[in-house]
């Protein structure tokens, strides 16, 4: 028989210390072509993780030895992450390092958060 226990959940918000901002792309208005320009699109607080240290060989041979791990809760029709986006920390560790969007997971059974791996930019 399935035995009726709570589980607490894994993440809760006092795991949110951390303030991290999601800028997007905006392209040039001039006739040349790119999109230097960036525009904040999105700021929260964050749970960050490093690579674990169970990956870190793994991490060493990809050569994503930067890539961090962040845990927001889903802000739902305000603001979808993708990869097209990247996100700065806003803390003394992370100063002026911006992370490149790779992967936003949504958690299908938790729907209160979102995971998002983010990849040092080059």
């Amino acid at each position: 028989m399935f035995p009726n226990k709570y589980k607490p959940p894994r993440v809760h918000s006092g795991d949110f210390r951390t303030w991290v901002k999601f800028y997007g792309a905006v392209p040039n208005k001039g006739p040349e072509p790119g999109d230097d320009n960036s525009q904040k699109v999105y700021e929260c607080w964050a749970k960050i993780e490093e690579v674990w240290s169970k990956d870190v060989e793994l991490a060493k041979q990809n050569g994503t030895l930067s890539d961090v791990t962040l845990t927001i809760r889903d802000p739902h029709e305000d603001y979808r992450p993708t990869n097209k986006h990247y996100v700065t920390i806003d803390h003394p560790d992370y100063a002026g390092i911006k992370y490149d969007i790779k992967q936003p997971q949504p958690d299908p059974q938790q729907r209160d958060f979102i995971k998002i791996i983010a990849g040092a930019a080059t």
